[in-house]
C-alpha cells in the first residue's frame, strides 16, 4: 500500500502585500510539515494575491514575487515536501499565470496555465497569455538572484508531469477544472495520480455546489486524488474568494475547509491510497482502453520518494459529508467576513449606515451585526489575529479583550436614521429597535430644517417652490422634492462618519455603507448620489427576493426579532407625504414587481437577451416571459412589461457608472465596472427593437394561439407578500427615482 499525505489550504491574501502574502503561505506550509504531509497546494498567484489586475503589467510584481520565492527557498521551508506556490512568470517577454513546484530549496517544474479564465468578473487575458504547446518541456533560465541563492541555472517550463520515483503528480489551475478538455484526462491517461489546482474563485450565491460537483466528477471520471486550493478573503475589490480547499479520492470528498472564515490560514490534509487510484482505474475497461493508446505527455523525472509504506494504525481518510451552506447563510457570513476583511485593511474604525427600518439597510445592519458575532466566536476559539485586529479597530484600553457582541457593535458601528416629515413612526421604531439588538451607536437626526433651508433658497432664487403630486405638483416637482431628501441624507451620512469618532474622541474615520439591492440597481430605483452613495455596499449584488428570505432567516439564527417585522412591511422610499387616501409603494413607483425584475435581470445577463428574445425565447429552457405568463396575460401585455422594463432599464443605465463597491454575489448584477460591460447612454425608445416585439405580438393575435384572460382574471400583487408574477401599471410616476 502507497500511502501519501497531502495538504491544501485557504489563504486570506491581499493583492499587492507581499509582507502578509509571503507570512500566510510559509505559516500554510509549516502546518502542512506539522501535519507529515509530502505534498502541499496553494492558491491561484498566492505570492502577489490574485486581485493585483494591472499591476500585474508591472515588472515590479513579478520582481516581488521572485524575491517572495527566493525567501522560501533559502529557508527549510521545502524540506521534505514538495510546494507548489502560485505566482507570475515572464518567459521569452511572456507573462504566464504560473504553478512553480519546489522540493528540497530548489525549483523541479514551473507549470503555466493553459485555459484563461475571461469571462463575468475575470480579465486574465489582460495581464498574462495561455500557454499552447503541449507537446515539450523547455528550459526556463531562472533569474540571476535566485539563480544564485539556490545554485541551480534552469528549470523545466510547460506543460507536463512530474513522475518521481513511487507517485506522479501534475497540476492544474482553477479554469482548467472547467473546461471540456480539461489537462487531466490525458495526465490520467499518462498514469497521473495526484492533481494539485491553484485556484482563485470568488463567491456568487449557489455556486460552491458547481465547483465541488466538478472536483468529485474529475476523480470519479478518471480516477485520483484531486487536491483544491483557493484564496478565501477579500483581497482588495469587489469578489470574496470563499475558500473551501478540499481534497477528492475517487469520486469522494475526504477533506473540506470553510467557505466562509476571518482565519488567514486554513490547512485541511488527508492520508490517501495511491494503490486504490491503480485499483479503481484498472477495474474500468473502457479507461484501461484510452490509456493503452495514449497521447504521451512529457514528464520531468524527479529521483526523490513522496509515499511512505503501510505501517500499523495507518489509515487512509475516509469521505465526509459534503458541507453546503443555505443562500442565507451565504448572505451573512460573506459579506461579513468581506466587511471585517476591508475593515481591518482599511484603517477605518468602523461603519456608519443610515438605517432606514426598510429591508434593505436593515439586511445590512444584520450583517454587520453578525459580523461582529463572528468576530466575538473566533476570539473565543483564539484566534490571535482577529483578537488583535478587534483591539486595534476597537481603540480597546491595555488589558481589556472583546467579549460581548453587542459592546463591539457600540464600538465599531453608528446607525442613523434621518427622518423627515415623510417617514412613518413605524420605521423609526423599527431602526430603533434593531440598532438595540445589533449594539450600534444609534441616532435619530430629523432632516426637515435641511431640506427646508434648501427648498427656501431655491424659492429666493427662482420665485417658485415646488409640490408634491398629492398636493397638486407636477412629476417634475415631485421627483425633485424627494432626490433632495435623499442627496441631504448622503452628505450628513459622510459628515457624520468622518467627524463622529472625534466627537467620541476616537481616532480614524467610519466607513459609509450603502444599502441599494441589485434589482433597484437594475432598474435605476434609486436616487443618484443619495444613500446609495457610500463608501462600499454588501447587498449590492443580492436581489430583493433573496434580501428577503435573509431578514425572516436573521430574524430566528441572528436572534434580531425584529427583522421580522422589517421583512413583513411592504417596501416604501418614504420620500412622498403619507396621506389617508396615499401611501408610497416601491413596486407601484417602478412598475413592476421585484419578482418580475429578477426574471428580467436573469433573462437580460444570464439568458443575454435583448428585447425581443426577452419577449418571445425560441429555447424551450430559458424562462421567457410569454411561456411564464401564459394564461395570465395576453401577448400585448406581456410585450408592455418587456417594453417598460428595457424603457426605464435605458433611461437610468447611467446609474451604475456611479455605483458604489459592491460585494459581488449575483450572477446578473448590472455593475458596470468589470462585470457588465455596456454603454450608459441608450436610446430609451428601442425603436427598431419594439417594432419588432409589435409584429410579433400581432401575429400571435392573428394566429389564435394566446387567449386573452377573463375580465377580473389579472390581480394586482404590490408589496412584499405578492408570490406571482403581478401586474402593475406600465405608466407608473417616479420612472428614475432621481435622475
Amino acid at each position: 500500500m502507497r500511502l501519501l499525505r497531502v495538504a491544501t489550504c485557504n489563504l486570506n491574501q491581499w493583492a499587492m502585500d507581499f509582507d502578509t502574502n509571503l507570512r500566510n503561505v510559509k505559516e500554510s506550509i509549516a502546518r502542512a510539515k506539522a501535519a507529515g504531509a509530502a505534498v502541499r497546494v496553494g492558491p491561484e498567484l498566492e505570492l502577489t494575491g490574485y486581485g493585483c489586475e494591472d499591476h500585474f503589467l508591472e515588472q515590479d510584481t513579478t520582481a516581488h514575487a521572485w524575491e517572495c520565492l527566493k525567501d522560501i527557498l533559502t529557508g527549510d521551508y521545502t524540506d521534505n515536501i514538495l510546494c507548489s506556490i502560485g505566482m507570475p512568470v515572464i518567459f521569452n517577454s511572456v507573462r504566464y499565470n504560473c504553478q512553480v513546484f519546489c522540493l528540497n530549496r530548489k525549483i523541479i517544474m514551473i507549470r503555466p496555465k493553459m485555459s484563461l479564465a475571461n469571462d463575468g468578473n475575470y480579465r486574465e487575458f489582460r495581464w498574462f497569455s495561455a500557454w499552447t504547446f503541449k507537446d515539450e518541456i523547455v528550459e526556463f533560465q531562472l533569474p540571476i538572484e535566485v539563480s544564485e541563492a539556490i545554485t541551480q541555472d534552469t528549470v523545466p517550463f510547460g506543460y507536463g508531469y512530474m513522475r518521481f520515483l513511487d507517485v506522479s503528480l501534475a497540476a492544474e489551475t482553477c479554469e482548467e477544472l472547467f473546461t471540456a478538455n480539461a489537462p487531466r484526462i490525458d495526465l490520467a491517461l499518462n498514469g497521473v495520480e495526484v492533481f494539485m489546482n491553484a485556484s482563485g474563485s470568488h463567491h456568487q450565491l449557489r455556486k460552491l455546489n458547481l465547483r465541488i460537483d466538478s472536483i468529485r466528477n474529475a476523480t470519479q471520471t478518471c480516477g485520483g486524488v484531486y487536491m483544491y486550493a483557493n484564496q478565501q478573503g477579500c483581497d482588495g475589490g469587489r469578489l470574496y474568494y470563499d475558500g473551501c480547499c478540499c481534497i477528492a479520492v475517487n469520486g469522494d470528498l475526504v477533506a473540506q475547509g470553510s467557505q466562509f472564515s476571518l482565519k488567514d490560514v486554513e490547512v485541511m490534509d488527508a492520508l490517501v491510497d495511491l494503490d486504490a487510484v491503480s485499483s479503481y482505474r484498472a477495474s474500468v475497461s473502457s479507461f484501461r482502453e484510452q490509456a493503452s493508446h495514449r497521447t504521451n505527455v512529457p514528464f520531468v523525472k524527479v529521483p526523490y520518494k513522496l509515499c511512505q509504506s503501510f505501517r500499523n494504525g495507518m489509515v487512509p481518510t475516509s469521505p465526509v459529508q459534503v458541507m453546503y451552506h443555505c443562500p442565507e447563510e451565504e448572505i451573512a457570513f460573506g459579506p461579513s467576513c468581506w466587511l471585517w476583511d476591508y475593515l481591518r485593511r482599511s484603517q477605518a474604525s468602523g461603519f456608519l449606515l443610515p438605517l432606514s427600518g426598510g429591508a434593505d439597510s436593515s439586511s445590512v445592519a444584520a450583517i454587520v451585526g453578525c459580523m461582529c458575532q463572528l468576530v466575538i466566536k473566533d476570539i473565543e476559539k483564539g484566534d490571535e489575529q482577529v483578537k488583535a485586529d478587534a483591539l486595534r479597530i476597537g481603540q480597546y484600553k491595555d488589558g481589556e479583550i472583546p467579549t460581548d457582541r453587542r459592546e463591539l457593535a457600540k464600538r465599531l458601528f453608528y446607525t442613523v436614521y434621518m427622518g423627515t416629515e415623510n417617514s412613518s413612526e413605524d420605521t423609526r421604531l423599527r431602526a430603533k429597535r434593531l440598532a438595540h439588538e445589533i449594539g450600534s451607536f444609534h441616532l435619530n437626526v430629523p432632516i426637515d430644517s435641511i431640506v427646508s433651508a434648501f427648498l427656501s433658497l431655491f424659492e429666493t432664487l427662482t420665485g417658485k417652490r415646488p409640490r408634491y403630486k398629492v398636493d397638486g405638483g407636477s412629476n417634475i416637482e415631485n421627483l425633485g422634492l424627494q432626490n433632495i431628501q435623499a442627496r441631504i441624507r448622503m452628505v450628513l451620512a459622510f459628515m457624520m462618519a468622518s467627524l463622529m469618532p472625534w466627537v467620541h474622541n476616537k481616532s480614524g474615520f467610519y466607513l459609509v455603507l450603502g444599502s441599494s439591492n441589485v434589482d433597484e440597481g437594475l432598474r435605476g430605483y434609486l436616487t443618484k448620489y443619495d444613500c446609495s452613495s457610500a463608501d462600499i455596499n454588501p447587498i449590492g449584488s443580492v436581489s430583493k427576493q433573496d434580501l428577503r428570505a435573509f431578514l425572516r432567516w436573521a430574524a430566528i439564527h441572528l436572534k434580531y426579532s425584529s427583522l421580522a417585522e422589517v421583512e413583513s412591511a411592504p417596501p416604501t422610499a418614504e420620500l412622498e407625504p403619507i396621506r389617508a387616501n396615499y401611501s408610497q409603494l416601491d413596486e407601484v413607483d417602478m412598475g413592476m414587481t421585484y419578482e418580475e425584475l429578477s426574471i428580467y435581470g436573469r433573462l437580460r445577463k444570464i439568458f443575454r437577451c435583448g428585447p425581443v428574445s426577452m419577449f418571445q425565447a425560441s429555447i424551450s429552457i430559458f424562462e421567457n416571459l410569454c411561456h411564464s405568463w401564459c394564461g395570465r396575460l395576453s401577448p400585448s401585455e406581456v410585450a408592455d412589461k418587456v417594453k417598460h422594463f428595457f424603457k426605464y432599464y435605458a433611461i437610468n443605465r447611467h446609474k451604475m457608472t456611479v455605483l458604489t463597491p459592491s460585494y459581488h454575489a449575483e450572477s446578473y448584477s448590472p455593475e458596470d465596472n468589470r462585470f457588465d460591460l455596456r454603454q450608459f447612454l441608450y436610446n430609451s425608445r428601442w425603436p427598431y427593437q419594439f417594432r419588432k416585439i409589435n409584429e410579433l405580438v400581432q401575429e400571435m393575435d392573428k394566429d389564435g394561439k394566446w387567449e386573452t384572460p377573463a375580465e377580473g382574471q389579472l390581480t394586482m400583487q404590490t408589496g412584499a407578500q405578492g408570490s406571482g408574477m403581478g401586474v402593475v401599471a406600465a405608466g407608473s410616476a417616479n420612472p428614475s427615482a432621481g435622475f
